[in-house]
């Protein structure tokens, strides 16, 4: 095969072809395409193609990707080489006596070695479940530095998933004789100076925030954080010095309302940034770069006019549900009675194996509605939401809900409702702890994910009844991240509703994680993007300095399997150890395909769900009799409710209106 592809070099491509050689960085962003890869948005990527790498002169060929994305199309329309696709990946791909070499040298201008030396770096890939062994990336590495003379200091190998990381394990030391530079994953993405997480601009004052602050940020800031903080509401920008993954609440929040979000390595002191602290600036997020510049209040207010939805929306919400219900009983289509993250979860118990999804039940709507309706609540948020001096200052507006919150945290329930949750904590074994979470008509929604804009709490058996962990988690939906975002958005407040999904606690976590059942940096090879922290350092809301594990799982086998690309590992394990292990990974990998296979058999198209997941270490969730289930039960075993035909009773009644002596109330009547 030598001879025939010596025979038929092309020393003479058309640079709208390709190339032999790369003299400088204007040919190689000529030659190259934007791409989101892992761990980086918009990567300037060049792929090349090596033929005969046996023979003795190898021809290295850079493809102009823009024009070819894939090896063989360049192979046979620009060289012409005359064989089948079958022969070409045969030939080239996943074994040791292989005629050629495909691989893509991708630009991560932003990396910094951690002893010195230049910025910037070029690493030096291969399709990451492709076997390639010392001799033939010394090869490449060889040929490529040789043709790109003016990388020859910035360009490394880089293994790009288990596979390959697994190799070079046996092969290090033939590879460092040979003279390659190798930048390991863990290595590549912690040295970077800036990350772009969400694109876009926005206009405001750029404000270093101290979480401890009595003002927080507000869509009029630019926020610049040391920390990153647990909570954020709409903001007109992020600049944080502490790194971030793409799945925390900050850049979901991000990309739900096209925040641009950066990380910047020593942003507080970046001589760009720190001399326009307090002033109005327009700052711009890009894949390579960020760009900061002093703006005026006209300016502000006209993005202000321009990003802001132009009609009011009206959640949908359905009151007619007057019992705690059994997750078995629910699915997606009752997001309208309690809320989309409940009925997410009983989705879920019917497609995944039993065990994995939790084992409870929902509060419906109509709970929260009796609540704010008896206690002329309503009124009270009204009043909020119409007082001009509230809505012009923000820490007033903060501090008026915090005194709302206070209410209705404090405030007596109905004596329907108080044996309700009595009936519903008597339903868990003695000693449990409670998991109470937000479920509202307002969050994980198409357009709207919501994400970190509600509280959820843990009940402790020690902390009496129940009711007073519900009442913590309706008073959340008057926090100000959440009452700002909605205002923003134009949603309706009254019409806001919240729902409880209560299951057992997971005290006893090993990791708990986020995942995404696609593959978003190339949606042609199924797979799932994941992020993983150990223990109960939460993956949404990050302890200080804290970044989990950040890891693509897609099915690149060359029959099909799944590969493990690891983009970052957790700050809170050992150097070189992972947050779950292989056999962990091969479960949930297993979970994640069933979840979205049964999606999109019940939908009829393919979803793109977020989960939050936790892996404790008991081999089943906490075990709740069904005869002890609120709202059913076919024996007579008693618990804290009464019999079984006395706690129905109790549990129909408690969400019901029917009772309130005919008072209208203004959540209805509007």
């Amino acid at each position: 095969m030598g001879t025939s592809h010596n025979a038929r070099g092309r020393s003479d491509l058309p640079l709208s072809q390709g190339a032999t050689s790369v003299p400088d960085r204007a040919t190689f962003q000529t030659l190259a395409r934007r791409d989101d890869v892992p761990g980086q948005i918009g990567a300037e990527e060049m792929k090349f193609l090596v033929l005969g790498v046996d023979a003795p002169q190898p021809e290295l060929y850079f493809l102009n990707t823009n024009t070819y994305s894939y090896h063989y199309k360049f192979a046979s329309e620009a060289l012409q080489i005359g064989i089948s696709l079958a022969e070409f990946n045969a030939r080239t791909y996943f074994r040791d006596d292989r005629s050629n070499l495909a691989g893509t040298i991708i630009a991560h201008d932003r990396f910094v070695p951690a002893g010195g030396g230049a910025e910037g770096l070029y690493a030096l890939e291969f399709w990451p479940t492709d076997p390639v062994r010392a001799r033939h990336v010394a090869l490449a590495f060889e040929l490529v530095r040789a043709a790109m003379a003016f990388a020859d200091q910035t360009l490394a190998y880089h293994p790009a998933g288990d596979t390959q990381e697994a190799l070079l394990r046996e092969d290090e030391a033939a590879l460092r004789d040979a003279g390659v530079r190798v930048v390991k994953t863990s290595e590549l993405f912690a040295n970077v100076s800036y990350v772009a997480l969400n694109l876009g601009e926005g206009y405001g004052v750029l404000s270093a925030v101290d979480p401890t602050a009595a003002r927080p940020p507000s869509i009029r800031d630019v926020a610049l954080f040391r920390t990153l903080p647990n909570d954020l509401g709409h903001v007109a920008g992020v600049v944080s010095s502490t790194p971030q993954t793409p799945l925390s609440h900050i850049n979901l929040k991000a990309k739900q309302n096209d925040t641009p979000n950066a990380y910047v390595r020593g942003a507080e002191t970046d001589a760009r940034i720190a001399p326009l602290v307090g002033q109005v600036v327009r700052y711009e997020v890009t894949a390579d770069d960020f760009a900061l510049a002093p703006a005026t209040a006209d300016e502000v207010s006209a993005w202000l006019e321009r990003i802001r939805p132009k009609q009011p929306q009206t959640p949908p919400r359905d009151l007619s549900a007057t019992e705690i219900v059994d997750l078995d009983e629910l699915g997606h289509e009752a997001v309208e009675r309690v809320g989309a993250k409940a009925a997410n979860v009983a989705e879920l118990r019917k497609m995944l194996p039993s065990g994995v999804a939790p084992d409870g039940y929902a509060i419906p709507f109509s709970f929260y509605d009796v609540f704010m309706c008896d206690g002329g609540f309503y009124e009270e948020a009204e009043r909020i939401i119409r007082d001009p001096e509230l809505q012009a200052d923000v820490a007033k507006r903060e501090q008026a809900l915090a005194a709302l919150r206070r209410k209705l945290e404090k405030a007596e329930l109905a004596p329907a409702q108080k044996e309700a949750f009595a009936t519903l904590q008597g339903a868990f074994e003695p000693g449990t702890s409670i998991r109470c979470r937000s479920s509202t008509n307002n969050e994980d929604l198409a357009g709207f994910n919501g994400a970190g804009l509600y509280d959820s709490f843990t009940h402790r058996p020690d902390e009496g009844k129940l009711g007073k962990t519900v009442r913590q988690v309706w008073a959340s939906l008057w926090n100000l991240r959440a009452f700002d975002e909605r205002d923003f958005h134009r949603i309706d407040h009254l019409s806001a509703a919240m729902g409880v999904l209560v299951h057992a606690n997971f005290d006893d976590e090993l990791a708990n994680g986020v995942a995404v059942t696609k593959n978003p940096y190339d949606p042609q090879w199924p797979g799932f993007y994941v992020n993983v922290q150990v223990g109960e350092s939460l993956v949404t809301n990050p302890d200080p300095n804290a970044t989990p594990d950040e890891l693509l799982i897609s099915a690149i086998g060359p029959r099909d399997e799944y590969e493990t690309q690891y983009i970052r590992r957790s700050t809170l394990t050992a150097a070189g150890a992972t947050v779950l292990t292989a056999q962990q990974i091969e479960r949930l990998t297993g979970v994640l395909g069933t979840s979205r296979s049964a999606s999109r058999s019940s939908t009829g198209h393919r979803p793109t769900r977020r989960s939050r997941w936790m892996s404790s270490s008991r081999s089943t969730l906490p075990a709740i009799s069904r005869s002890s289930r609120p709202g059913r039960g076919s024996t007579e075993r008693r618990c804290a409710g009464g019999s079984v035909a006395h706690r129905d009773a109790v549990l129909r009644s408690a969400g019901s209106s029917g009772s309130r002596s005919g008072r209208v109330c203004r959540s209805r009547s509007s």
